[in-house]
């Protein structure tokens, strides 16, 4: 890689992003980028946040840190639920405590909605386990479509984008306890403090066939072992980790409902789905600066937007 500038001197310097979908490169960029600024990476990548989850979700080895202090790694247990609220407030802290001792704080990861809470200006309404269940036992008695047609009647635009029991009763609950739609609680691209995102521009073939790839490496590394591993602490308890792209799929080999080959066609086939996905989100937000994710000078080129006023909003 060449070589870079050195990091700003500004006591509170723009946080910098990287992101892009699965399987791009960010983890190694984020390094580089913190080796070249005298930076930390701060994890957001939202199942990168378990202890065990480690070559189901390609998290970056001690080794592939370089000495980097990465933040907000294996933080949880399996069977606890990741929580976008409590990771703002986390990564908060971690880039105040990064800045306060002179370093760049460098997000990096593909979960949009964790990216954006980090960054943007973004409100969270609370929650009460008491609507939280009724509306869980309504879902259980009545099915989806009933909770669908009542959140179409009160927030259309969410029941537009909310496929999934779990998002719909948390819009309706929302409701219910505020009287504001949950479309009304949206960032509004609007940055919490002056940022930087490198976005990492992917030719989509040659994705494909990587995560493929990736898939097959993880199988052979014993993603199945570490599977029955995490499941004998409680993984299937986990509202959040058990749904994780491989451990949901290699859950079913372990119940005899499935075999290898046939999980791995799985997770490849939904890896590349939730690449698509991640590419679509990214790509809404014209904040962002693009990069070749296989240009030869990568690192000097994101540097460079880094250290530059013009790129920072």
């Amino acid at each position: 890689m060449a070589a870079v500038p050195a990091g700003s001197a500004d006591p509170n310097p723009p946080v910098i992003a990287v992101v892009g979908p699965t399987g791009s490169g960010k983890s190694d960029l984020a390094v580089h980028l913190a080796l070249a600024l005298d930076g930390e990476v701060i994890n957001a990548d939202a199942m990168q946040f378990y202890r065990g989850m480690d070559i189901g979700t390609a998290k970056i080895t001690v080794a592939e840190r370089r000495g980097v202090p990465h933040h907000l790694l294996d933080t949880m247990d399996v069977t606890e639920e990741a929580s976008v609220s409590a990771f703002q407030a986390d990564c908060r802290a971690a880039i105040r405590d990064i800045h306060g001792r002179g370093k760049r704080a460098i997000l990096v990861g593909g979960s949009g909605l964790y990216v954006r809470a980090a960054l943007d200006v973004l409100e969270f309404p609370g929650t009460d386990p008491g609507v939280r269940q009724r509306l869980e036992q309504e879902h259980e008695t009545s099915g989806l479509p009933s909770l669908q047609e009542r959140l179409q009647r009160i927030d259309p635009v969410s029941a537009g984008r909310l496929g999934d029991a779990r998002r719909v009763i948390r819009a309706l609950e929302v409701f219910e306890l505020t009287g504001r739609p949950f479309s009304s609680f949206m960032p509004q691209r609007e940055y919490f403090q002056p940022a930087v995102q490198i976005g990492l521009d992917v030719d989509r073939g040659i994705l494909r066939e990587r995560l493929a790839e990736r898939v097959l490496k993880m199988v052979d590394a014993g993603l199945l072992e570490e599977v029955a591993r995490l499941d004998a602490v409680g993984l299937r308890q986990g509202k959040t980790a058990s749904r994780a792209l491989g451990y949901a799929q290699f859950l079913k080999v372990l119940d005899g409902e499935s075999d290898t080959a046939a999980a791995a066609e799985e997770t490849i086939v939904a890896t590349r789905q939730f690449a698509r996905r991640q590419h679509t989100w990214f790509r809404a937000d014209p904040r962002i600066h693009w990069l070749d994710w296989q240009d030869t000078d990568l690192v000097a080129k994101a540097a460079e937007i880094c250290a530059s006023p013009a790129s920072v909003i």
